[in-house]
């Protein structure tokens, strides 16, 4: 079943309403979608049902989901606390010095200016097909909040310019951190801020804390 991008923020809120408390499998009948037997990679496979409920139109392309509005869409997997209980993947780290000299122009700004969060139960004890989808929130960073953003990626991306980047740890960044995202140990990628013209490393991506992602569904929930 395909469904057609909405055409403004209020469309887009309505159609997240209208899935607000189906359940995974309503949610996958409605769209005639079957969920894989496996769920290994279920979150996966829910962000694209998601996508696809709502009339996503990126595609992989790096730019918001939701490309005539701006607006990015991530599930948030919560807890029985309600509580996010992992960091939320942004998009992958550049490792070109030109991707990393303007926050301006960075992915990471761009795929942060205005997101849709969609939260759904994520308690193990819980078949995947039984859990539930909340309520959605539209959320843009205050000034403090980008500022603080900002400070994080321009902390990281130093690094990264300098040629540092395997000195980077998880701990870094109040509210964005860099982390590998790789399937395995051999998934390499070329480095060039580093010395040799074939250095290789890990594949990382930005990710926002669970810490960061708490404040911002608690603070704009109804």
């Amino acid at each position: 079943m395909s469904v057609s991008p909405p055409v403004s923020r209020l469309e887009l809120l309505d159609r997240a309403k209208s899935i607000a408390g189906l359940t995974i499998q309503q949610l996958a009948n409605k769209m005639d979608v079957s969920i894989p037997e496996s769920t290994t990679h279920a979150k996966g496979w829910f962000g694209n049902l998601l996508e696809l409920s709502l009339g996503a139109n990126a595609a992989s392309a790096p730019e918001p989901d939701f490309v005539n509005l701006g607006i990015e869409l991530k599930s948030i997997p919560i807890d029985d606390n309600g509580k996010p209980k992992e960091s939320t993947y942004i998009c992958v780290t550049q490792l070109d010095p030109v991707a990393l000299s303007s926050w301006e122009l960075s992915l990471v700004k761009c795929k942060l200016t205005e997101v849709l969060w969609i939260p759904f139960e994520a308690n193990k004890n819980t078949p995947v097909p039984l859990r539930r989808i909340g309520s959605a929130v539209l959320w843009r960073p205050s000034t403090e909040e980008e500022k603080q953003l900002h400070d994080d990626w321009q902390e990281l991306c130093d690094m990264i310019v300098l040629g540092e980047i395997d000195k980077i740890s998880s701990s870094m960044g109040k509210y964005l951190q860099i982390r590998p995202k790789a399937a395995h140990s051999k998934s390499l990628t070329k480095d060039k801020n580093q010395a040799g013209a074939n250095k290789l490393t890990l594949p990382r991506g930005f990710y926002l804390r669970p810490s960061f992602t708490q404040t911002i569904i608690s603070k704009n929930s109804h």
